[in-house]
């Protein structure tokens, strides 16, 4: 069984409580979506813990490719400070190799991305949009598994037929709902999202206490609490 893990942002928490609930429910097999360390309290910690899933499917994010090029990331309240607390956090070689990794890959009449196969940053929402059939042009597979919106769904697209699937984040949901998001794939292709309750509040807690009167880490910190990108 194949696990879909995407989004983690840096909270160990989030990552070890969806870890324990896709080997119980048998998965020995893994998809790593990209932004993997960015704006989390733990990004050491969960690197570590990634890099012991095996096998893998490592792919890259815009937050591996903001940390490897700080230059080309927005200049916000929130994001510059971000990226260098995590660079810092996880060290220039770690950086670099995450900065990388493969935008995108296929596997089993699937293809896997971040965002969308043309883009880390443009990405699809649960209703159609006008840009659908551009952000899927060449996309031969029937199935397109991707992250980044940090919003589950899955839908047929209207523009190409294509199946779509967001397994939603990990570490920092945006739908309201606190708990961890997932998915699996099953023997049969069936996919099922799942999530998974941890205690969010404390790593909401962990953030402030790492990076005390940080604007950002205070942003992200309230974000995991509520569960939306509007904070």
């Amino acid at each position: 069984m194949l696990a879909l893990l995407y989004d983690v942002h840096g909270n160990a928490a989030a990552l070890d409580a969806v870890l324990a609930d896709a080997r119980a429910q048998g998965a020995d097999r893994w998809l790593l979506g990209g932004d993997y360390c960015l704006f989390g309290p733990e990004p050491e910690a969960t690197l570590e813990r990634l890099r012991s899933l095996s096998p893998a499917m490592w792919l890259r994010g815009n937050g591996e490719r903001w940390c490897a090029e700080p230059e080309a990331a927005p200049a916000n309240a929130v994001v510059p400070d971000a990226i260098a607390a995590c660079r810092a956090a996880l060290g220039a070689e770690a950086v670099a190799e995450l900065g990388a990794l493969p935008e995108q890959g296929v596997h089993a009449e699937t293809r896997f991305c971040h965002a969308s196969p043309i883009s880390d940053v443009r990405s699809f929402s649960p209703t159609p949009a006008d840009d659908e059939g551009e952000l899927l042009a060449g996309v031969t597979e029937p199935r397109l598994v991707f992250g980044h919106t940090h919003l589950p769904f899955r839908r047929i697209s209207v523009a190409t037929g294509t199946e779509l699937v967001n397994p939603g984040s990990i570490g920092l949901p945006f739908d309201g709902d606190p708990r961890a998001a997932y998915a699996v794939v099953h023997p049969d292709r069936r996919v099922e999202h799942r999530r998974v309750p941890y205690d969010h509040e404390a790593a909401a807690g962990r953030m402030r206490e790492r990076w005390p009167g940080e604007e950002w880490a205070e942003t992200v910190a309230r974000r995991i609490e509520q569960s939306r990108m509007d904070v």
